[in-house]
């Protein structure tokens, strides 16, 4: 027999036979079908003649080819891989009783039927060796005299390009004619031939009519069929309990096919009642009979227990067989055990291997899955390029995971230049099919306007569509939509609903804003102690945010007892993670030596890395401790340069130390202008001591024009804010009546004042009024001048030291 196979290609989702009676109703001994067939798809008359003068070309060779056979003994080479029907062997026992001269002779005198079996002969290579030419060249003699044998024989020829050059058309030719004649397998050929649309035009009920007249006559094959065309409703209405009924027929006749599909019904409960253990037998039938799709099937049944108890170890025996036959999906499965060690040891290369033969064959999870093994080195060296090769190759067969990956490719720069355009085509797909992971990141491209023009409401719809088929990340950037009012609108307990849905996979990011929302109040009852059980459980899975917040927490003793320790252990992991406010907290503790012992150089370890990140705090920090000399080498220039970062960064503290080493040269070439400009910039954010400064650079004309009044302005700012400083330098202008109205009164207010907050000159002053027993409310004591004259003195001031060495001879 001529057989193409046709079996349904459905994933693994069917003895009881019913009684020949039942399927009489349906079966129509329609013999006008053939020719009405026949009427509406003559051949062309062009085609006809071409075929004649083929007809004519075998005529003319005829003689060297009589007396190729004559020359030769019907005993050639045998073909042992060709099984021999009981038609084949009665005819190999009639050449051994009768000789070959007698068949030759029947054929050359023109017998039909003898110049068929010789044209079966050289085709199989039964007692002659095989030579396909020779047989095409008696299939037409006995095809010409209208032997329906001989005119499907040729047809297969043609169809298969054995003997002859490959030719759909001639074949569909030459079935019609031995169709017609009444020959079963060309009949069922024709159908095979309308419906996959080979030689002819695609027709599904054509292909119906004919598996139908084939079936009726009892092809098990065309039986198959059409149950295939019940099932999927091509050329008839969709019936899949007439569909079962030519499966059991075809079954019962022994075939494959048959057996398979109905495995696939008892399995999957089309047409009859679902019984996955009967399924599994016919199946498992099939699959011993060496069905290619039927091993596969059966492979599965084990690996999912069902219809069979799960085993591994049968699974994978299946799927080899199934793949050692050439099956790709089988193919891809066997490589999947392998490589994840199911059924069998792990063996990485093993599993590129099959992977590797599905790929050829170009399937596309096969391709998908030697992209992943590219990618991470699973038994091959590991190639991004490779990786994306393959990818490419899957994602061109709309293989969703591969869009997505390949997408990832081109957004990460993975095998090739960084490509947004092209990840966001690639992911888009994906996304179109479903594929969450696409949708996420599709998302997040409009969120952020990569490549594509930053839509929030589009965000906001793809990460809805992930979100839903539960991709935390995708959930969490929903709740942050919902929080902000990014693409919808603002709804702090939708937020909360997908920052909690995120945080029960245990994700991170969600589980901290859980805290955070706990923490403020929003969408729930502010409860510090719900924030810090969300917080704890981001933090121990490695959220560097929810690390810092318990760092605080345990810091400050809010929710928890307070601990110094604990929170250098939550900062330190933070820290470690980048975190710039934890590193520069850390800064400060190992500075002051809190929770840990004092140690500036690890201070200045932790100020350094926030300072790279540009954590003003830190860099200003970082540069006292080389200013100072403290944890390492002094050095002003270091110092001068970190203070002049957080200075442009509007860090006040740095902007006056700037202002000082301006002033002094200190690190940078002496400028007093530039340490004016510096003063007043931190002045003007308040810092009292850089108010004080700013005034003493007004009242002496330091790198400003000289102005009392506004030296006597920023020294008031300053005295506002307790600056003992400013106190002096305010009182000296209440003194000497520069810039404000002159008051005693309040000049000794003021120089009193900032004696007691420590200041030398102000403490000279005070001295100087007791000596002198001349200002408003401050009477003549020399010892109480003799003690504000030794604290001004202890401090350095020249001018106290003079005093008391006067005021020793004085008593005297």
């Amino acid at each position: 027999m001529n057989d193409k196979t046709l079996a349904v290609d459905s994933e693994l989702e069917g003895e009881i036979f019913p009684d020949d009676e039942e399927m009489d109703d349906e079966l129509v001994e329609d013999e006008d079908i053939e020719e009405e067939l026949m009427e509406d798809e003559e051949i062309e008359e062009d085609e006809i003649e071409e075929i004649g003068e083929d007809d004519e070309e075998i005529e003319e060779s005829e003689e060297e080819l009589l007396r190729k056979l004559c020359g030769e003994e019907l005993g050639g080479e045998e073909q042992p891989e060709d099984e021999l029907s009981e038609e084949d062997l009665i005819f190999v026992m009639d050449l051994a009783m009768n000789g070959p001269d007698n068949i030759k002779r029947m054929a050359e005198s023109g017998d039909a039927a003898a110049q068929d079996r010789l044209g079966d002969c050289y085709k199989r290579g039964i007692g002659v060796k095989k030579d396909y030419a020779a047989a095409v060249a008696w299939y037409r003699k006995s095809a010409a005299q209208g032997n329906s044998a001989a005119q499907r024989s040729l047809g297969y020829c043609y169809d298969y390009g054995e003997g002859v050059k490959l030719d759909k058309e001639r074949a569909v030719y030459w079935y019609k004619k031995s169709a017609a004649g009444g020959d079963v397998d060309a009949q069922r050929n024709l159908g095979n031939c309308y419906y996959y649309g080979e030689g002819v035009e695609k027709d599904f009920k054509k292909a119906f009519c004919w598996y139908k007249i084939a079936a009726q006559k009892g092809h098990p094959n065309a039986q198959c069929s059409l149950g295939v065309c019940y099932e999927c409703g091509r050329g008839v209405e969709k019936n899949e309990e007439k569909a079962v009924r030519w499966y059991e027929r075809a079954a019962r006749q022994g075939d494959d096919c048959g057996l398979y599909n109905l495995g696939l019904c008892y399995v999957n409960g089309q047409g009859v009642e679902k019984d996955e253990e009967k399924g599994a037998e016919y199946i498992e039938r099939a699959a011993k009979m060496g069905n290619t799709r039927a091993q596969y099937s059966l492979g599965v049944c084990y690996e999912i227990g069902r219809g069979k108890e799960k085993d591994d170890a049968a699974s994978l025996f299946w799927y080899t067989k199934s793949a050692e036959q050439g099956d790709p999906e089988a193919q891809n499965e066997v490589g999947v055990n392998y490589q994840l060690g199911i059924g069998t040891e792990q063996d990485y290369k093993k599993a590129v291997k099959w992977y590797q033969k599905a790929a050829g064959q170009n399937y596309a999870e096969a391709q998908y899955n030697l992209g992943c093994c590219y990618d991470e080195g699973y038994g091959v060296k590991q190639s991004d390029k490779q990786a994306m090769k393959w990818y490419q190759k899957a994602a061109e067969q709309n293989h969703a995971k591969a869009q997505f990956n390949l997408g990832n490719c081109y957004d990460k720069g993975q095998g090739g230049k960084k490509d947004y355009e092209k990840a966001a085509m690639w992911y888009r797909k994906a996304a179109e099919q479903n594929y969450d992971r696409a949708q996420f990141c599709l998302g997040w491209f409009y969120e952020h306007g990569r490549s594509v023009e930053q839509d929030y409401e589009k965000a906001a719809m793809w990460y809805t569509l992930s979100a839903e088929q539960g991709y935390s990340d995708a959930q969490c950037s929903l709740g942050q939509c919902y929080e902000l009012g990014r693409g919808v609108d603002q709804d702090y307990g939708q937020a909360l609903k997908w920052y909690r849905a995120a945080a029960e996979q245990e994700d991170a990011d969600a589980q901290y804003k859980m805290g955070w929302f706990y923490e403020k109040g929003l969408g729930v009852n502010k409860n510090i102690k719900k924030a810090l059980k969300w917080f704890e459980k981001a933090a121990v899975l490695g959220n560097m945010h929810a690390q810092f917040s318990m760092g605080h927490y345990y810091e400050v003793g809010e929710g928890v007892k307070q601990d110094y320790a604990k929170a250098v252990k939550w900062y330190e992991k933070a820290a470690e993670q980048g975190h710039e406010d934890a590193q520069y907290n850390l800064g400060v503790y190992y500075k002051k030596g809190v929770g840990v012992n004092q140690d500036y150089g690890k201070a200045a370890e932790w100020y350094g890395q926030a300072a790279e990140q540009g954590d003003a705090q830190s860099q200003y920090n970082l540069g006292y401790l080389y200013d100072k000399g403290l944890g390492m080498r002094q050095d002003s220039e270091k110092a001068a340069q970190l203070y002049m970062k957080a200075a442009e960064q509007g860090d006040a503290d740095a902007q006056y130390n700037l202002g000082l080493c301006y002033s002094s040269g200190a690190g940078v070439d002496q400028d007093d202008m530039k340490a004016a400009q510096w003063y007043k910039k931190a002045a003007e954010q308040g810092h009292a001591h850089a108010q004080y400064m700013l005034g003493l650079c007004y009242l002496n004309g330091e790198g400003v024009k000289q102005d009392s009044v506004q030296a006597a302005q920023w020294s008031f700012k300053a005295v506002q804010q307790n600056d003992a400083d400013a106190m002096f330098i305010l009182g000296y202008c209440f003194e000497k009546g520069e810039g404000v109205r002159q008051d005693i009164v309040n000049a000794v207010k003021l120089y009193y004042n900032a004696a007691q907050g420590g200041n030398a000159d102000a403490q000279f002053n005070v001295g100087r009024m007791f000596e002198s027993g001349q200002y408003p409310g401050v009477p003549q004591n020399k010892q109480e001048a003799v003690k504000w004259y030794t604290m001004a003195a202890e401090q350095g001031n020249q001018n106290a030291v003079d005093a008391l060495r006067w005021m020793d001879g004085d008593l005297l």
